[in-house]
């Protein structure tokens, strides 16, 4: 009888409902949810997901989501997570209006004919079909042809895959080089290299460290800004490894060749 009962649990469990929806926002009114994270819950099912008009943030990463046609009626939504699904059409999100932010890496996208429907989101700047940094591709993106059709189909992006369209690198990358650039502009003097004392560091100790909040929207926005910060790690672990090699091929090249007399 026990085992029945998790076993109907579970079922309800992969299905998107009004009672889950409420029980895990803490909202009465479907309504009034602005935000949403169902991450890695096995969902297959995205149920009345419908009926929360007013969402604007929704993270579906690591499910088993085959069908959008649930999303086709939220119109304000502007940030989507969909990585890590069963997907291959996104016919459904043409009616996602205010959609800026889409991330379907990891998922059945098998064409770039399968993205004509989104070309009519005039505030999507944000698309990403493969992440490397978690593995996650589409079988379009195995086309050599593949970013450059995508970039012309949206003309108006600012980041595809992560990489900025305009300019050089990721947005992190430009960040990082205009400091870096106005810490070097800001050491010369005529021309001389000064000299600095008492350096302090730009924020107290423990700054970053992320601190609870009884509010929900404060909350999201805090787990958001650690998971940008895990991946900022990953990708530092991945360019220390990559220099360490290429440091360690350019010393061996440089050592002098040995004879045998």
């Amino acid at each position: 009888m026990e085992l029945k009962r998790d076993k109907e649990q579970d079922a309800e469990f992969e299905k998107i409902t009004a009672a889950v929806l409420k029980s895990h926002t803490g909202e009465f009114d479907l309504e009034s949810i602005l935000f949403l994270k169902f991450r890695c819950l096995g969902i297959h099912d995205l149920g009345c997901i419908g009926e929360c008009m007013n969402l604007e943030r929704l993270d579906l990463s690591g499910n088993n989501i085959t069908s959008l046609s649930a999303l086709s009626s939220l119109r304000l939504l502007c940030v989507l997570n969909l990585s890590s699904n069963r997907i291959c059409n996104l016919e459904p999100l043409h009616g996602c209006e205010s959609l800026q932010n889409l991330n379907v890496a990891g998922n059945f996208i098998s064409s770039t004919e399968n993205l004509h429907c989104l070309q009519s989101l005039r505030k999507l700047e944000n698309i990403r079909l493969k992440d490397n940094t978690y593995n996650y591709s589409n079988p379009v993106c195995r086309s050599a042809s593949y970013r450059a059709t995508v970039l012309e189909m949206f003309p108006h992006i600012k980041v595809l895959d992560g990489e900025r369209v305009v300019g050089r690198g990721s947005d992190l990358y430009q960040l990082c080089k205009d400091i870096d650039d106005t810490i070097k502009a800001a050491s010369y003097k005529n021309g001389q290299i000064m000299e600095h004392h008492d350096c302090k560091p730009w924020v107290e100790e423990n700054y970053w460290d992320i601190k609870r909040s009884n509010n929900a929207i404060v909350e999201e926005a805090y787990k958001q800004f650690n998971d940008v910060l895990h991946e900022c790690r990953l990708l530092n672990n991945r360019a220390t490894h990559v220099i360490s090699q290429t440091e360690r091929s350019m010393s061996l090249k440089k050592q002098p060749k040995q004879y045998a007399i």
